[in-house]
């Protein structure tokens, strides 16, 4: 009799680990800033049980900075942040194992003001220009490369930049302190619904750069072991994920049902800002695989090591191999 209780307590126990395996094995931790865009995925994910559907259990935590969400990846607190294939690239090439899924192929912009007297990049000789981020800001750097080879311009030594944070960039501009601002497409379509025009987006630059279509430079990035170690959980977070933006693609319900997020934080909010965020957001929606944006990467970094040097893509001459995530195979 004691045995056969000791062994039932044994099969009980045993169920229970095996359940908390299993339970472990389907959660998928994703580190986000609590403003930033990515949240509007993943709500809309959480809000249509869309994760539930796919078996995983998602808990997002709130960052405050991207510094944040990079050092909890690092060390392991989180399984999934949002950030570039170029920090991805970078940190393998320092003996790192992170892989990259393209998320968005949204962009940066140069935005004027209305009425500005500024109609081409030539233009800009001798103008301030606001610049998001700092002078190794991908988007920057981008666009000197392609001032360089379309205008013969280099807009690092004939115009005034003013690097600093994109909100704070977009104010000075609304201000009429700055001729014209580089922002990250957020700020760049709050700026558009103030009347403000684009000189020119970052996917042009891409394209003239060598890309073959539009880039996704940001995405998700994680451990290429723990997607390994869980190939059907992390598969199963990114169809959710992309569940998630063919309901927002096709669903202005779902946009009206996020409008109060869209606008936490940000005073200015109004109908023209909300409408100009979602167009933006639909129109960068990833369309092409994971492949094609891994070979236009490749033309892109050497664009970035040149100007960007060691500081930027770390010691490697090429992109490192196993950025893009290829779904575990060998």
């Amino acid at each position: 009799m004691r045995s056969r209780l000791l062994a039932l307590l044994l099969c009980a126990l045993a169920s229970l680990a095996l359940g908390h395996t299993a339970h472990a094995a389907n959660k998928v931790t994703i580190g986000v800033l609590k403003f930033g865009t990515v949240s509007w995925l993943l709500d809309t994910i959480q809000a249509n049980g869309l994760d539930k559907a796919e078996g995983v259990d998602l808990e997002i935590v709130p960052l405050a900075s991207t510094l944040a969400t990079t050092v909890g990846l690092q060390g392991g607190s989180v399984d999934v942040i949002a950030t570039d294939w170029l920090w991805v690239s970078r940190e393998r090439a320092s003996g790192g194992e992170f892989t990259f899924s393209p998320f968005t192929t949204a962009l940066g912009a140069i935005m004027v003001p209305p009425n500005s007297p500024i109609k081409t990049l030539a233009d800009l000789k001798g103008k301030r220009l606001g610049v998001a981020g700092g002078p190794l800001d991908k988007s920057w750097l981008l666009l000197v490369a392609y001032a360089l080879r379309t205008a013969n311009l280099d807009l690092r030594t004939e115009t005034n930049q003013e690097f600093g944070a994109p909100p704070l960039l977009a104010e000075r501009a609304k201000q009429g302190e700055l001729d014209a601002v580089l922002n990250f497409w957020p700020y760049a379509a709050r700026l558009e619904a103030a009347g403000f025009t684009q000189l020119i987006g970052v996917e042009d630059v891409v394209r003239e750069l060598g890309a073959k279509g539009e880039v996704s430079m940001v995405g998700f990035a994680f451990s290429e072991a723990w997607g390994k170690q869980n190939p059907e959980t992390i598969q199963s977070f990114l169809r959710a994920a992309a569940k998630a933006d063919e309901l927002l693609a096709t669903s202005n319900e779902q946009w009206d049902r996020l409008k109060k997020l869209m606008g936490e934080n940000d005073p200015s909010f109004n109908e023209a800002t909300f409408e100009a965020l979602r167009r933006r957001y639909r129109e960068g929606i990833p369309e092409r695989s994971a492949a094609e944006n891994e070979a236009d990467a490749k033309v892109l970094y050497q664009f970035l090591r040149e100007l960007g040097g060691e500081k930027l893509v770390g010691p490697a001459t090429e992109l490192a191999p196993g950025t893009f995530w290829n779904g575990g195979k060998s």
